[in-house]
Parts: structure tokens; sequence; C-alpha cells
């Protein structure tokens, strides 16, 4: 599959503003966890380069590679803290919208990362499902293996 267009020049400065969320959302949130929700939003929606960028990432940063493989399988998998188990359990409500968020969900959300915590987090999902939106129809190719 070739690249089709590059949003990031055709419409520059709202590209620039998803790049402005982005970094708001990197900087306010663990680099390990928003990583692990990047990926995981990404595995949900299929695209190849947001996984292929967030699991080099964590991997790259330490965190294992059974971790790291394990986000796909999180609800069967010891390897999450009760914190990445419900920011895990928040991103597919969020990504998976047509159900929304349970106020079970929520609440839990809100108990576990705070009220800015969990706006913050909501705000990383949305944006790396955006990003997926963006890379999956622009067909953004993944780098080549070093």
């Amino acid at each position: 599959m070739s690249a089709r267009t590059a949003i990031g020049k055709s419409s520059r400065e709202g590209y620039r503003k998803v790049v402005d969320l982005d970094a708001y959302v990197t900087e306010n949130i663990d680099f390990e966890l928003v990583n692990l929700v990047y990926l995981r939003a990404s595995f949900i929606n299929g695209c190849n380069y947001c996984v292929d960028a967030h699991s080099t990432d964590l991997i790259k940063s330490g965190v294992p590679v059974r971790k790291v493989t394990a986000v796909s399988t999180w609800e069967e998998s010891t390897l999450f803290t009760d914190r990445e188990r419900l920011a895990f359990e928040l991103t597919d409500a969020v990504t998976h919208i047509a159900g929304g968020v349970s106020d079970g969900l929520w609440d839990r959300g809100r108990t576990g990362f705070g009220e800015k915590g969990l706006g913050d987090l909501i705000l990383a999902i949305g944006t790396i499902n955006l990003w997926n939106r963006i890379a999956i129809p622009t067909h953004l190719p993944v780098p080549p293996l070093d």
C-alpha cells in the first residue's frame, strides 16, 4: 500500500493542532501508561502505523516485550496493574463509543485517576483515535525494519 496524502502538509494548521493536543496529553500522563493506551486503541482500530510506533516506543523505553504484546489480550493477562487495567477498560469503552461509557466505569475512572487525570486520559484516548483515523485512510507507512 502506498501513502496517499500528507495531511501534515496539505492541512498544516489543523494537523498542528492535533500535534499540540498529543503533546499536552503526553506531557500530563505517564509515558508508559499513555503509550499502553495508545497501543490498545490502535489494536482495536487496526492502525498498523500506530501499533508499530507505540509498541516500538514502549520496548525501547524498557517495557518487557511480553507486556507490550499482552496489550491485545489485556483482560486475560496478569501483567498489568489495576490502574493500567482501568485505563484499558476506559480505552475500550471510548474507542467502541457506540455503547457509551457506563456511569460505573466513569465513577471508577474518576476514583482511580482523579478528575483531571480522567479528563486527560479521555483526551489521550480521543487523540489516539484521531491519529488512527489520520494514519489509516492516508496509508501512513511503517518505517522499514532496522
